[in-house]
Parts: structure tokens; sequence; C-alpha cells
């Protein structure tokens, strides 16, 4: 007891309350210990600037129109190839060694017969080329910026090269064991949503000209991520060893990409895309099921304010994403790249961003994804706030080549004849929706807010309070750990584990006798016993001859 009142007096607390703060802390320290509500849901307390306002009565999601909200029309020619030619990558990406890809796919496939052959994943980005490694895997969803000009079905052409390399880390399969690359869920199905591109701009001419014919160089990166494969050179130039995929330089084109990421943003000037065509696709493939997974590689950022604050065209894509997680579809979003316009969120108080970024910001029906690097550390680039949910592999980027009639591979990204690695939080939100079609695979009946439950409680988790941070959200996902892990309160076709008693295996005795120590025992027992007898008898003696003797004068 002196002890704890000791500590607790320490801590400046009666002893009661500080056994109690002792043992919260101990708790704490567990990844795996019941986290406070606000990191639960990975949102700030509400009333700060990084929490939405909640959705009211009359906020829906609009209805799919199934077109653009606006004309747009062809300012750069789309993306081609490297001088020409395929360059054979043959490495192994590291993003699937460090995710362990390879025993998720024996898994699943031992378990159902393929690797997601049963899923399909709706991309809503760039448009997706028909590689020949997705073997007619990927089909139409819906053009939101313009008519194919190469007569392809609305959603299957992508002039920005962005919208295939993400399609590709989910689904890419080059069938060929030479080739290290393969997606996360090989067998799944692509639907096509081209909702965004930075080679159209919206057009104010009163006549609209008809489509410039398809060809020529020049796509310009699609936003500034390290995303599409290049774009762009000249024939004289030089690519290093081992780049590869779409190139094109030429009049518009984007400047290169730098360290930072991505700078595409949503409703960016001179661009096509809004945030009331990106809540319509969301919309529209909830009302019809076309996927049990949505990935959105594409972000709006804007300078944080205050509290309750929201942009119509916010409220429309939370009210999209709500309606889709209610209609059991598990929706992955980008968390948002670092740029001129997105500033990183360094702020001493992190309920305070600097940048808000959409679909992101609304992280109870959205998982975000942020990205991390070779070293496992977090990506400079990578956006922190409060509504990353996980984490994932963002740089040095291999995928396929999104460049017309290409059948090979992509890591770099050129502009102007300068070549940079593919890099970005929106190639690491594929790979966690991959994951996440893996597990619909596995466990068919499970519902979508379980997945993101399942897929945040197996990620390595963060040494912070809760098992969550503002950088890597619960954590990088494991893949392995998602199909396998007996989670408490999981539901579906997961068996779990039935208690068992367990029999005390105490060790055997030591086989020495305990006759000595009885004897030893009861000799000392009965020398006390005759101890108290002599002293008993002495006593009496003595009382005897005094009471005898007569008195002294």
């Amino acid at each position: 007891m002196g002890s704890r009142r000791t500590f607790s007096r320490r801590l400046g607390v009666p002893g009661r309350a500080g056994v109690a703060l002792f043992a919260a802390g101990l708790g704490l320290m567990s990844p795996f210990a019941a986290a406070p509500a606000s990191a639960q849901t990975a949102d700030a307390p509400a009333g700060t600037w990084a929490t939405p306002p909640p959705l009211g009565p009359g906020d829906a999601p609009p209805a799919d129109s199934g077109h653009p909200d606006t004309t747009y029309k062809k300012k750069n020619e789309c993306v081609q190839r490297s001088l020409g030619q395929d360059v054979k990558i043959n490495f192994r990406p590291w993003g699937q060694d460090y995710l362990q890809l390879d025993r998720a796919q024996q898994i699943v496939r031992a378990a159902t017969g393929s690797v997601g052959g049963n899923q399909k994943v709706a991309v809503i980005d760039t448009g997706v080329t028909p590689h020949p490694w997705f073997q007619d895997r990927v089909e139409s969803g819906g053009d939101y910026v313009a008519t194919p000009d190469n007569g392809a079905q609305p959603g299957m052409q992508d002039c920005d090269g962005h919208g295939t390399e993400v399609a590709g880390i989910i689904a890419g399969n080059p069938k060929d064991p030479q080739v290290g690359f393969i997606g996360v869920a090989p067998d799944a199905r692509i639907v096509s949503y081209r909702q965004l591109s930075e080679n159209y701009a919206k057009d104010d001419s009163p006549q609209q000209p008809s489509a410039p014919p398809s060809g020529g160089t020049g796509a310009p990166p699609s936003g500034g991520e390290s995303q599409q494969p290049p774009a762009g050179g000249s024939s004289n130039s030089q690519l290093p060893p081992s780049s590869g995929g779409g190139t094109g330089s030429g009049s518009g084109t984007a400047p290169q990409q730098d360290n930072k990421g991505d700078s595409r943003d949503l409703a960016k000037q001179g661009t096509a895309g809004t945030l009331n065509t990106l809540a319509q696709i969301i919309r529209g493939i909830a009302d019809t099921h076309r996927a049990g997974v949505i990935n959105m590689s594409v972000d709006h950022c804007r300078p944080g304010t205050a509290p309750g604050d929201i942009q119509e065209g916010e409220r429309k894509v939370q009210a999209a994403v709500r309606y889709a997680a209610d209609n059991d579809i598990v929706v992955v979003a980008a968390a948002g790249n670092v740029s001129e316009n997105c500033p990183q969120n360094d702020q001493a108080d992190p309920n305070k961003p600097k940048s808000i970024v959409t679909p992101p910001w609304f992280s109870d029906d959205v998982l975000s994804v942020g990205a991390i690097q070779e070293d496992g550390g977090v990506a400079p680039f990578s956006v922190h706030g409060p509504w990353v949910g996980v984490a994932a592999p963002g740089t040095k980027i291999v995928s396929l080549d999104p460049a017309e009639h290409s059948n090979g591979l992509a890591n770099l990204t050129i502009a102007n004849g300068n070549p940079s690695p593919i890099q970005g939080t929106s190639f690491a939100a594929p790979y966690v929706a991959g994951v996440a079609a893996l597990v619909r695979s596995m466990f068919p009946h499970m519902k979508a807010r379980d997945v993101v439950k399942r897929l945040k409680a197996t990620a390595q988790h963060p040494a912070a309070p809760g098992g969550r941070d503002n950088f890597v959200g619960y954590g990088v996902i494991d893949p392995v750990a998602a199909l396998t892990a007996n989670l408490p309160g999981d539901t579906g076709n997961l068996s779990l584990p039935k208690p068992v008693v367990q029999e005390a295996k105490l060790p055997p005795a030591d086989g020495i006798s305990s006759t000595p120590m009885i004897v030893a025992l009861a000799g000392t027992g009965g020398g006390v016993a005759a101890l108290l007898i002599t002293l008993f008898v002495m006593h009496t003696i003595r009382r005897n001859r005094a009471r005898s003797s007569p008195p002294t004068k």
C-alpha cells in the first residue's frame, strides 16, 4: 500500500485513481488494446477543422446522369509509347515483396480456385487502356470527360496514363513467370470510369470543334503525380535502363513530376473533372452494384478553414460515399499528395489542418491510404491527417504501360524528355483496393464495413496511442493477416476458434522423502512441549516455596 500511495502522489492523483491511470497506460502500450473513440474512427474529435460536419436529413447524392456535367475539349494528345518500343522490366517491384503478395495469392487460390476471380473493382480515374495483360477483364463503366475519339467504349481511353497504371496494380496479370510484376488480384475484373483528365479542358468556344484525331506525341502526366508512364520525349531522347512506358513531350504537356508526388486535383482550372461527377459515379455504382470495391485515386485539396465549413461539391461526395458504404461497397481513396496547392499538414495542432482532402476527409465511410517508401518510412509526399486509415507502398512503382498498343510495363513517367519514378498515394490506394477484393473473395458474406475494419485491425500498427497515427493510420496493410486472422466479432463464413479448457501441467514432485522433515518437526515440537512443562514446574515450585517461607523481619 505504501508504494502505491507514493506512486499516486507523484502523479498528483488519489491512490485508486493512480492505479487506474497506471492500468490505462499499460493498456495503451498494446496496439491491440481498445482505442479511444476518436482513434477507432480515425477521425478527430467533433467540432474540429479535421472533422466534416454531419450529413443532414436532406443531404443525398446526386443521381447519375451518365455523362459530363460540362463540355470538354482535348488540349493535348494522348500518352504514347517510349521511343515507339517496349522496354523489358523483369524485376519484381519491392511493394510485392514487402506485402508478401505471393503468399496472400496462394492462400486465396487454394481456398477459392482463383485470385479474386469473383470480384469487380471500379476504378474512377482517367480511364483504363485495355492492355493485353488484363485479358479482356476490363469493362466500360462510363465516361464523364468526353466520348473517346479512338473508337473505344466509354471509359476505355486513357489519355493521361494514370488510370491504367492504377488498374494494373489491382488486376494486371502477365501470366509469364519471367515477369516479376503481377497485380494484387490478378483474376479480378475492372470497371473503368473516366472522370478526370489533364489532357482535356472546359470548352468555352461558341462552336464545339470536332475532337482532334488520336495520335502524335505527348501526353501530359495525368496530373503531376508520379503517374502515367512516360509521356514525352523526342526521337533523340534516351531512357535509362529498365525504364519503360508511354512517353510524350509535345506542346501543352504538364511539367514532369517532382519528388512530392501527384499535384493533380479535381476541379483544377484547365482540366476536366468535378466533384459533382465523382459523386454521381459513386451513386451509380451503388445503385447498380457494378462492383464490390471502389478505388478513387483522385482527390480535391483545399485549405483548412473552420469547423463546419464544407463546399457544395464536397457535401455531394460525402453523401455519395455514405450511400455506397451503406449499400455494401468498400470505398478506397488515395490520401492525397503534397503540392504547391496542397501543403503538408505539419502544423502543431493536427485537428486544424492546413489542407483538407476529399474524399479521404470522410473517413467514416472511406478507407484512405497513405504511402510508404522502400525503407518502410512515410513517403514525404503523402498528406498527413486524422482521416488516414492505412498505408501501402507508393514509390518506385511498376505497372502496365498505358499507351495504346503497348504490351509491356512502365516504371517511369517522362515529360519533356526528363524521366522520373512513378510515385504517389494514387498507387498506394490500389494495393489496398486489391487486398479488399481478395478479402471479399475469401469471405463473400462479410459486409463492406467489416472488410474495412479487418484491414485496419490486421495492419502493422504504428507505436502510437490506440495503434494509429496521422501518418499511416492504423499502419501498413498486411494481406496475409487480413486473409487468415481470426478476430473478435468477425462475420461471414470465418470460423472463430472455440475456447478449450487448458489442463494444469505442474512439474512432477522432486521425489525427496518427507519423513526427515516430519521427524524434525516432531522433535522440535516435543522439545518445545518439554520446555513449557519444565517452566511450568519450576514456576510452581518457586511459588510454593515462597508461601512456606516465614516472613522476613
